[in-house]
């Protein structure tokens, strides 16, 4: 995350939470992460330096015009500084400064398969012992830890994978 991210979303931020419009703007700057995590073009599109900064403003309207007046303005504001390429940045640094604003822990929940309603349940009780906060699930798939779940809040991290519990057999085999 380039300094430069983390200074347009606290500005952002603070313009958003003084118009009353910093919930709108989290629903925006998601849309945004989320569009450019599902389109290469999309993120191909915003790096490249040999489209023009009024066509790639033109462009953001276009597909985001339902945004609010705030993120219209940020799109105009990377345009006349020219750094259209860390949109993406800015919007999940945003996101994160809106949880912590609002006291919302983000649980990063690894697992073999996309998460269940019934696993969620589960991660939530255990997320109830490390953190007093609200807490948001960011579930990640990773086939290599065969089952179960790994669960990190901030610089916690709860192991319940079978690929951990097959390595930490194989250590008591091996001793």
């Amino acid at each position: 995350m380039s300094r430069a991210a983390i200074r347009y979303a606290k500005a952002i931020l603070d313009i958003a939470n003084s118009n009353g419009k910093a919930a709108g703007v989290n629903d925006d700057m998601k849309s945004i992460v989320s569009a450019v995590a599902e389109s290469a073009e999309l993120k191909e599109f915003l790096s490249n330096p040999t489209v023009k900064g009024d066509v790639k403003v033109a462009a953001l309207s276009e597909v985001f015009a339902s945004v609010q007046s705030e993120t219209k303005s940020l799109f105009r504001l990377l345009f006349e500084n020219k750094r259209f390429e860390i949109l993406p940045s800015i919007a999940s640094q945003y996101n994160l400064l809106f949880d912590e604003l609002n006291g919302v822990e983000v649980a990063k929940v690894t697992t073999a398969f996309p998460i269940t309603p019934e696993l969620e349940a589960k991660v939530l009780a255990k997320v109830k012992e490390f953190s007093n906060k609200s807490v948001t699930i960011n579930n990640v798939v990773d086939e290599s830890i065969i089952g179960g779940f790994i669960l990190r809040i901030g610089d916690k991290q709860y192991n319940a994978s079978v690929a951990n519990s097959l390595q930490t057999l194989k250590r008591e085999l091996l001793n």
